[in-house]
């Protein structure tokens, strides 16, 4: 009997394995059988191109990230640019990373009518082209800038009274070199197709369906960028932030500093938190859809990959409110821009209220500076 039932359980093993080997033979993710008209899908694929969370989901979540996003970026330019006067390290690397969540939500609106046409793209295959090279570019170029932003808040924190001389300066070249590099490694997107044909859908796919012949070339491409855009930058935030607590817990004895201390490590984690929420999740299952890609495996992954790749762009509506927290000056550009105060407005109400606190303590100084409005917008 124990003989029989090692063999039922030996039968049974062979069977799954078959049924397991046969499913890959058929399925090979949204790579598909190619042809001179386009690609045929598996059913797998194609059921998740004509789903609610493709054709609904996702273009919401989209709509909720251009609506949001657009205005906050704009308005974050708008103070690092036009009403900072103190330009330092910090809010140079802040001002790039506004600017390339803005340039990633410009072009969101195409993603949206993308995918509200049944993930059917009608707008020529050099604009996808496009599309997809500024989505990854400033996707990455958001983690590189958000990794350098680590590396100066560990650096005014440890060493708050090394002041270098030209900190703007490197801070300036740093975010060139970054934008150089990272838009030279968009280069190879445009070197294959990104608009294949799916032939028993009948629609034009924008960077979700892969040709057989360009398999290997597209999972190179996207794992070296998986591992150096995202896991080097992860790993620098990661020990700038730890170096960054071991010294703020060290300082907290002091009770003169003990409660701005307890804010960054707030922050700290705020912002650690929001990395890793953001951009773990998609870059993770990027890895390992091109993994399975590479090795012809059925790809059941494809449909968490575009889901969490849709939920990193919510780190495009999140950056402007960690500017907001971050920076009490850019708190106080940013009131001063809703109620239309000029520059001049606001240092005479600053040199005022200066002068009445210390007419209050010391009781022999008093304002002349008469009274402060808000001009007009």
């Amino acid at each position: 009997m124990a003989l029989r039932a090692r063999g039922s359980q030996l039968f049974l093993l062979l069977c799954c394995a078959r049924t397991i080997l046969s499913l890959e033979a058929e399925g090979k993710g949204f790579i598909g059988q190619e042809s001179s008209a386009g690609v045929w899908v598996s059913p797998q694929a194609k059921d998740i191109l004509s789903s609610r969370l493709t054709t609904v989901f996702l273009p919401v979540v989209y709509i909720i990230v251009f609506a949001v996003g657009l205005p906050t970026n704009a308005l974050a330019i708008w103070v690092f640019l036009f009403r900072t006067k103190k330009k330092h390290p910090s809010s140079i690397y802040m001002a790039n990373l506004a600017l390339a969540d803005l340039l990633f939500v410009i072009w969101v609106p195409l993603k949206i009518a993308y995918h509200f046409n049944g993930n059917n793209w009608v707008y020529g295959e050099a604009l996808c082209k496009v599309l997809v090279a500024f989505f990854y570019g400033n996707m990455y170029c958001s983690v590189a800038f958000i990794a350098c932003i680590s590396v100066q808040r560990y650096w005014a924190v440890v060493h708050p009274l090394a002041r270098p001389k030209r900190g703007n300066c490197k801070a300036v070249l740093v975010s060139v070199a970054v934008w150089l590099v990272v838009w030279a490694a968009t280069v190879p997107l445009y070197l294959y197709d990104q608009q294949v044909r799916v032939t028993n859908l009948d629609i034009q796919t924008c960077h979700d369906v892969t040709r057989p012949s360009q398999k290997n070339p597209a999972a190179g491409y996207f794992l070296a960028m998986g591992t150096l855009g995202f896991v080097v930058p992860t790993v620098v935030c990661v020990v700038s932030y730890v170096l960054m607590l071991q010294a703020l817990r060290n300082s907290m004895e002091d009770p003169s500093i003990a409660q701005k201390r307890r804010k960054a490590v707030v922050l700290i984690v705020t912002v650690l938190v929001m990395f890793v929420v953001c951009f773990t999740p998609s870059n993770i299952m990027l890895l390992a859809h091109y993994i399975l890609l590479l090795r012809g495996a059925t790809n059941n992954l494809y449909g968490f990959y575009i889901t969490t790749l849709c939920l990193a762009s919510l780190n495009s509506c999140i950056d402007p409110f960690v500017y907001y927290f971050i920076s009490e000056d850019f708190r106080d550009h940013v009131r001063n821009t809703f109620l239309c105060r000029s520059e001049r407005t606001v240092e005479r109400m600053r040199v005022s209220f200066s002068a009445l606190k210390f007419s209050k303590k010391s009781n022999t100084y008093t304002s002349e500076s008469g009274n402060t409005r808000s001009t007009d917008c």
